[in-house]
Formats: structure tokens, sequence, C-alpha cells
């Protein structure tokens, strides 16, 4: 018959829950958002807001803003850690006309990151840790346009070849910059996202990563899921179509491996 000391039998349910915790913690740490460069390319696309909407990050869009493709916006509802990041955006070439446009001018406006784009269905904003959106990009930039901060003509075109001046997807380089230096509203506070209401908005002025002038993960803090019209994020390494557990089901997931695991010794010693 096989005899542990009571120290041994404590310490190996310790461990293996130890084990069991941590597995689950950091498979969901690396699977949940995308984590991206401060510099790269990105597809763009563009919506309508009126001027002064404050949208889900709390500031104002009066000033040159955009939507964030909701995994690397980093939350599926209100606030997120992208929120208030400033990006020069500039044009390259265009995604679904054939041949593409390339324009010959150079065209950039620096943005700030207001809003969050939903991640249900294929849609440009669909991209997700490992697969991204059908453009081949894991992040899409909706632009707030047409706006007042915006010049009318800031999307070229070639009407004369294509039949059209709108050509809805373009392929852009993005670079994290300071929203200080560089954003067209950094003088307005307002703009900068001084609005406060609770717990539902949040927009630092400049954001650079750092606990004290970013924002959290307004989903992950209330135990809200990804978007669940489309499966699960799946893991960097490229394991397309293996889903997570959710979060919420994570504490029935751990009862049900603990109860083992206090058991597995007293079978051992039987």
């Amino acid at each position: 018959m096989l005899s542990l000391p009571i120290c041994s039998r404590s310490w190996l349910s310790l461990c293996f829950l130890t084990l069991i915790c941590a597995l689950f913690s950091t498979t969901a740490r690396a699977t949940e958002w995308i984590d991206y460069p401060d510099t790269g390319t990105a597809t763009l696309t563009h919506y309508t807001l009126p001027d002064g909407y404050i949208a889900s990050c709390g500031a104002s869009t009066q000033y040159p803003t955009a939507a964030m493709s909701e995994y690397a916006f980093g939350s599926s509802t209100a606030y997120g850690p992208s929120c208030g990041r400033c990006f020069k955006i500039t044009l390259m070439d265009t995604y679904l006309p054939d041949p593409p446009f390339i324009p010959n001018v150079t065209k950039s406006v620096v943005i700030k990151v207001t809003d969050l784009c939903p991640a249900g269905g294929n849609g440009w904003c669909s991209a997700k840790p490992g697969k991204p959106n059908q453009g081949g990009q894991y992040i899409n930039f909706d632009l707030a346009w047409p706006s007042s901060s915006i010049p009318d003509d800031f999307f070229p075109s070639n009407k004369a070849l294509y039949g059209f001046t709108d050509f809805g997807v373009w392929n852009v380089s993005y670079q994290s910059v300071d929203c200080l230096e560089n954003w067209e509203g950094a003088k307005n506070a307002a703009a900068l996202g001084s609005v406060d209401d609770g717990s539902s908005v949040c927009c630092p002025a400049n954001p650079t990563g750092s606990a004290n002038d970013t924002c959290p993960s307004f989903s992950d803090d209330n135990g809200i899921p990804p978007d669940t019209a489309t499966t699960a994020a799946t893991s960097a390494a490229g394991t397309d179509g293996a889903s997570i557990p959710s979060m919420r089901d994570l504490p029935l997931l751990l009862y049900s491996l603990l109860v083992p695991s206090l058991l597995l010794p007293g079978f051992l010693l039987d």
C-alpha cells in the first residue's frame, strides 16, 4: 500500500490546483485581445457620426476620430485600453477595386480612438488573434467621416476610371503618436476626453500604456465575454477554430477540477 506523508498530500493538492488556475488564467490572457505594434498596416473604413457626438470612450468627435476594431480596442463594450490613443494614418491603396487605386498624393490624418467597431460576423472589424480580417489585417480603423475636421476630398479617387468616388476600404499604414503634440483637438479639454460619466466612460488625454493613464477593459472588469455572434478568440499561434472557455464558465471549470485534486491524495493512499 502506498503511503504519503500528510504534508506531501497537501502540497500535491495545492500544486495541482495552482497549475490549473495558472493554465486557465494564462490561456485567457493570451487569447483574449490583439496585442498590436505601435507601427504597422491596417484597413480603413469610414462611418457617419454627428459633430459633437459622445462615443464609447466618452470623448467628443469634434476633431478627427475613429473607431477601432473590437479585439484591438480591448473591450467588447464601453471603453478599452485603446481609448484615447492617437494614430497617424496614411492612405496606401484601395482594397476592393480591380485594379487597385494608388493615389499620386500622400494623404494622412492624425486620429484619436474614441469608439469601438464590433467584431460580429465577417466584417472589416472582425479580426481576432490568429485570424485577420478579409484584408489580411488585424486592425481596422473606422474613420468618422464626413467630418467638419477632415477635408471633403481627403479620400482621392478616379471617377473616370472606376465610375465612383468612394472606394469604401483602404489599405493604410499607421503610427502611434503623442496626442498632445500631434492631434488637432489637443488644446480642447472636452475633445481630449474630459467627459466624466461615472464608470461608463474613459478616454485619457494622452495614454502611454501605463496603468496610470490607460483605460482598463470594461468588458473584462465586468465579466462580459467578447463578441458572441462569432467564434471564440483563438490563439495567436494560429489554431483557428479552437475555442477557449468563456470567463463566465471559469468558476464551474475550476470547481470541477478542484474536487478531483482534493480526492486524488486519498485515492493514492488506499
